[in-house]
């Protein structure tokens, strides 16, 4: 990944844009510190529905988990029981 100044992609903003459209992630930084990236649109969707996906399947599980839960049980009552049979 590529690093360039402000001052860098004031001058030179077209051509960073056009590797940005290509693929390449550019990070910006002011005074040697990161501060932005630039990165495809395509690949910030593909993370985006990679998250999506995550978070449903983690969804699925707890209502998996909820529809076996005894009534009336807490989760912390539930760790205290398992300390004690261990």
């Amino acid at each position: 990944m590529e690093e360039i100044g402000i001052r860098e992609l004031k001058q030179r903003t077209s051509e960073v844009l056009r590797r940005v459209r290509e693929g390449e992630v550019i990070s910006i930084t002011y005074r040697s510190r990161v501060i932005a990236r630039l990165v495809p649109v395509a690949e910030t969707e593909g993370v985006r529905a990679e998250a999506f996906r995550v978070w449903a399947d983690m969804e699925a599980l707890a209502q998996e988990i909820g529809a076996c839960w005894p009534a009336g049980l807490s989760a912390v009552e539930a760790v205290r029981e398992q300390r004690r049979e261990l």
